[in-house]
């Protein structure tokens, strides 16, 4: 049977693999850093081209597109990841034509030989915890097992030191207006709105749509620092960040396109290992942000925290969630195919 192309738009993001059978697409589904599915793809014969859609980018929190990069690279490793699961390699050739044009070109290759990827199985259960963590450390063997991946902190007066620079970073933001209107603006409130866009910032369930039916939850609302919504944004941020009992730096020797797909590529195989090992985590990485307010904090989590001359791209929180996080909703196929 002729070799398909299946986008995918499950979990938190998007994944594109060959299959073999159309009704295999249920079994596979992909990571994002963001989820806001900013893949477009150009298919042509057996080459699948990569686009960052431009129209989503984040002018105000991400000026140099850096993370959204490192989101390209996550996407990468997991289609690297699923296209081995189906017996194919891939020959990947990134930023053909600059950095303005396709983020990269793939080719998948028929493969007898190649080894399938263990984390495959993990894709499907593979979230961002944004919740407060149980009050339990992390075993030596667990933290040898991350420590390819980037530098474990699991030092109290560290991981103290970072509550508060996450903490700190988080309020930049939140008391930024322009800054937080951009993270407004991708918010969508109740299910009506989230099932109309799935993508961005999906504030949902009983609770919520229960402020939001009332007209105490709105984006005016959050947007006005004297109302009850956007204290109670600080709270929540306040109490999940206080209950972290670890966190892990990823950092590159220098800054560039290619460092910050490579990091991505690492951070979701991260994060499929922390589900692997029925860990959790969670990126928090405000205070890594390039924008003038940012700047203090940016140069303090540097200062203190990164190799010399290096740059820290990923921060996140590392634990045992107290919940399981539900699936983030997604787009149709055919919304992110330009050319099928």
């Amino acid at each position: 049977m002729r070799q398909l192309l299946i986008i995918l738009t499950l979990s938190t993001g998007l994944l594109a693999l060959p299959m073999t059978a159309q009704a295999e697409r249920d079994k596979v589904a992909s990571f994002y850093h963001f989820n806001d599915h900013r893949h477009q793809f150009d298919l042509v014969h057996h080459e699948r081209k990569i686009y960052r859609d431009k129209n989503k980018g984040l002018p105000e929190t991400d000026p140099f597109n850096r993370q959204l990069t490192i989101g390209m690279g996550c996407f990468i490793e997991t289609l690297d990841i699923a296209s081995r699961e189906f017996g194919h390699s891939t020959d990947i050739r990134y930023f053909p034509s600059g950095d303005n044009g396709a983020v990269a070109e793939v080719t998948f290759i028929p493969d007898d030989t190649i080894k399938k990827d263990e984390l495959f199985n993990s894709i499907l259960s593979r979230r961002s915890c944004k919740e407060p963590f149980q009050k339990k450390a992390l075993t030596n063997s667990q933290i040898d097992n991350l420590a390819k991946f980037g530098r474990v902190i699991s030092k109290a007066s560290d991981v103290e030191n970072l509550k508060k620079i996450t903490f700190d970073a988080f309020l930049v933001e939140y008391k930024t207006p322009r800054t937080l209107k951009e993270s407004v603006d991708l918010m969508r409130l109740g299910k009506s709105e989230i099932n109309a866009s799935p993508d961005g910032i999906d504030i949902g369930g009983t609770f919520l749509e229960g402020l939001i039916v009332t007209g105490i939850l709105t984006k005016e609302s959050m947007m006005n620092p004297k109302s009850t919504a956007f204290a109670q944004g600080i709270s929540i941020y306040d109490e999940m960040l206080n209950n972290t009992p670890n966190y892990i730096i990823l950092e590159t020797k220098t800054n560039n396109r290619m460092e910050q797909i490579d990091i991505g590529r690492k951070w979701v195989r991260l994060n499929l290992t922390t589900t692997h090992l029925g860990l959790d985590l969670h990126p928090v990485s405000q205070a890594l942000q390039e924008y003038k307010e940012m700047n203090s904090l940016n140069t303090k989590i540097h200062n203190e925290y990164s190799t010399e001359g290096h740059t820290i791209q990923m921060l996140g929180r590392l634990g045992y969630g107290m919940k399981k996080a539900p699936q983030s909703p997604r787009w149709p196929i055919e919304n992110k195919v330009i050319n099928s």
